[in-house]
């Protein structure tokens, strides 16, 4: 989540998403097989459907998309969700309806092809229904090594993948995948209410953080 913010200090958004999604796939597959038993089957039938819809659009509208307003709008509803989950912390837990599960997927697709911020509407999501901590993590891991996996054609027909972007992802591998891993065991560690409570202030550093780039 906080990757991407990062490097559009330095670069463009297309350049920057270009830049991340091999890095991304080479912690997926590392991720993929640490969470490999530890999974929702219902929330990715319902979900990755409605990503690839939310893909194809952001690959249709990839060089057309007024930049500001799409960073301004997520970072909203992620500063929204984030601060009424930490003001609800003991609210019990509920599957929100399908429809709503079918935008927020479309949403997740959508914005992680442009800007690789396709975690907010995601965990949108999945936070209210309160999911065991590893099956929670692990069905993002599924759903994102997935979605990235889509992603990646037509990243490469726009001619976002570039020698030096694979040269970056091969330095940066090492240090990626050694972070992935010590991610997993801080998680192993947190409490699962805790871990709920550091999801929610992530979400509100990314929110401020995408309604800054809106404004600035």
């Amino acid at each position: 989540m906080i990757a991407m913010p990062m490097l559009l200090f330095v670069m463009p958004p297309a350049k920057a998403a270009g830049l991340m999604l091999p890095i991304l796939m080479i912690q997926d597959m590392f991720s993929v097989w640490l969470y490999r038993a530890h999974w929702d089957r219902g929330n990715l039938k319902l979900l990755l459907p409605a990503a690839t819809v939310g893909i194809a659009l952001g690959f249709t509208l990839f060089w057309a998309l007024p930049e500001r307003p799409i960073l301004g709008i997520l970072g909203l509803v992620t500063l929204t969700f984030a601060l009424r989950g930490l003001l609800n912390a003991n609210a019990p837990s509920k599957t929100p309806r399908k429809i709503v599960g079918w935008m927020l997927g479309m949403m997740s697709g959508f914005t992680s092809t442009v800007f690789h911020q396709g975690g907010p509407p995601f965990q949108i999501y999945l936070i209210p229904q309160r999911l065991p901590r590893d099956v929670f993590v692990g069905t993002g891991v599924i759903f994102f090594a997935t979605v990235n996996m889509i992603k990646l054609p037509g990243f490469i027909l726009l001619g976002q993948i570039t020698r030096e972007g694979l040269i970056v992802a091969a330095i940066s591998a090492p240090y990626a995948l050694f972070m992935t891993w010590v991610g997993m065991r801080l998680v192993r560690v947190i409490s699962a209410e805790r871990f709920y409570k550091l999801i929610y202030w992530l979400l509100v550093a990314v929110g401020c953080k995408l309604l800054l780039d809106a404004i600035l």
